[in-house]
């Protein structure tokens, strides 16, 4: 089946919080997780995953935390949905049926966008939704 988990968007969201500090100070995991409210254990799990695979590197001590591995517009969302969830993939299946063939199909196109799509730019389509003007009636 094709897997992004709730743990995708709290690493995606967790790593914009880094971008946006735009320091080379390592920033704790409970600020990311204040910051954002989420269960500083959900953010840990994710953390650990993304430094595994490179995205983050952590300093321990007192002055540690997270910082990114690589400049913002260097992460693609694809990367950090795979090395949190693993592969987008359709799954194995009956590859003549004619859903596996939509399933394959919809994976494929959900990891263009994902690719095509960077830490960064989420940086800035947050700051663009949070300077929209707000209407209420």
């Amino acid at each position: 089946m094709i897997n992004v988990s709730d743990r995708s968007r709290v690493a995606v969201l967790a790593l914009m919080e880094l971008a946006s500090r735009g320091g080379t100070a390592p920033v704790p995991i409970l600020d990311v997780a204040e910051c954002r409210e989420f269960p500083a254990h959900q953010v840990e799990q994710v953390f650990a995953a993304l430094r595994r695979a490179g995205v983050l590197h952590s300093q321990r001590g007192v002055k540690g935390g997270y910082t990114l591995g690589r400049p913002p517009a260097d992460i693609s969302v694809l990367e950090v949905v795979e090395a949190v969830d693993g592969p987008i993939a359709a799954g194995a299946g009956d590859r003549d049926c004619a859903v596996a063939e939509l399933w394959a199909e919809g994976a494929a196109r959900l990891g263009d966008v994902f690719a095509q799509v960077s830490i960064a730019d989420m940086v800035e389509r947050e700051a663009r939704r949070a300077e929209a003007p707000m209407f209420h009636i």
